[in-house]
């Protein structure tokens, strides 16, 4: 994984969108998750949300999904590596940008985190993430979505545009 600097960036065409839909499709936690790739596909393509990828000498090594509207604005739909790249900082280095991002317009970034996948959950905590809920059976049964959120303070003190 050596070459020139990692780069976050915007979706840049629907070519980078099937592979990032590949990815997503072919890895954990969505295999267990139920999530295919015509799904994953609808997912990184959806206009609603803010798709973001980490490539390196034109390969995309990871992405971001963020959704910026709704009940919980600064929602980090979903966070996906390539697996030859994962546990190289490429994971952290997304949500970094994601918090960036949402932080300019939201004091909170929220996040899920299945049940079966304690190494994510224990980076989003190491990264200062804290536990709000639990959602048993939310998408599949068994297990278990850990609803997780990161702040900068209060809604009703926040400022837009101002940042941690």
């Amino acid at each position: 994984m050596t070459g020139t600097a990692l780069e976050i960036r915007p979706l840049g065409s629907p070519e980078e969108a099937r592979a990032c839909a590949r990815m997503m499709a072919g890895s954990e936690p969505w295999v267990t998750l139920g999530r295919g790739y015509e799904e994953s596909l609808a997912l990184v393509s959806d206009s609603s949300r803010e798709v973001y990828v980490a490539s390196r000498d034109g390969r995309v090594l990871g992405f971001l999904i963020l959704n910026m509207a709704g009940a919980f604005v600064g929602y980090v739909q979903t966070i996906c590596v390539t697996e030859v790249a994962r546990s190289r900082g490429i994971g952290s280095r997304l949500l970094r940008f994601a918090e960036q991002r949402v932080f300019r317009e939201s004091p909170n970034v929220f996040l899920c985190v299945s049940s079966f996948n304690p190494r994510a959950r224990a980076l989003y905590e190491r990264l200062g993430y804290e536990l709000v809920g639990e959602l048993p059976d939310y998408v599949v049964s068994g297990h278990s979505e850990h609803l997780l959120r990161k702040t900068i303070g209060p809604i009703r003190d926040f400022r837009r545009g101002q940042s941690s």
